[in-house]
């Protein structure tokens, strides 16, 4: 007869296969992910940019294209980039540019942005993802935090937000929260 300790340790080895087969998947499953989020924001930038070039009226292709690169830079005051006003709903989170208004983002990036906006109002530093959890009144638990981290880190990539320390977010500049103008 197997003794009770025996087997509990082959059921915890199944467990802790089963988890590490998991975590395998999830790290893959995550790879694969950020692969299509940037092949996505590549056919964004293209169309926008063939959009932009489409439309201009008068003034060469290299201005128009020179004006739509993130942040505004390279904008010329004669050429008036095609600015789309606000992004669709769900959790698309475009390139921020000049006059691209955050109403457009989804409500939680919203108020991602809106709870930032207030630290640089009030002359306060950037946050982490825990303290955005507290604020927001949420449990402070892994799932909960990293799901913050993964909206503030897309943010950054989209330039809404910087990230001056690892870990640490506060608005990019030029862009105010929702409401704010930007």
């Amino acid at each position: 007869m197997p003794s009770v300790v025996g087997l509990l340790e082959q059921h915890e080895l199944a467990a802790r296969r089963r988890v590490d087969g998991l975590r395998e998947e999830a790290d893959r499953i995550q790879a694969e992910l950020a692969t299509a989020e940037q092949e996505w924001l590549e056919w964004t930038i293209a169309r926008e940019r063939v959009g932009a070039v489409l439309s201009a009226q008068g003034g060469s292709s290299a201005d128009v294209v020179g004006s739509d690169l993130p942040g505004g830079a390279g904008t010329e005051a004669g050429v008036k980039a095609s600015v789309p006003v606000a992004a669709r709903t769900k959790s698309q989170v475009p390139v921020w540019r000049e006059g691209l208004d955050a109403s457009g983002l989804s409500a939680d990036y919203q108020r991602i942005l809106a709870v930032l906006a207030d630290r640089v109002r009030l002359g306060q530093g950037p946050l982490t993802c825990q303290e955005m959890a507290s604020a927001f009144g949420m449990d402070v638990v892994p799932a909960k935090v990293e799901a913050l981290r993964s909206k503030a880190k897309r943010l950054v990539a989209r330039g809404w937000l910087a990230e001056p320390a690892p870990g640490r977010f506060t608005l990019a500049p030029n862009v105010n929260g929702p409401g704010g103008g930007s």
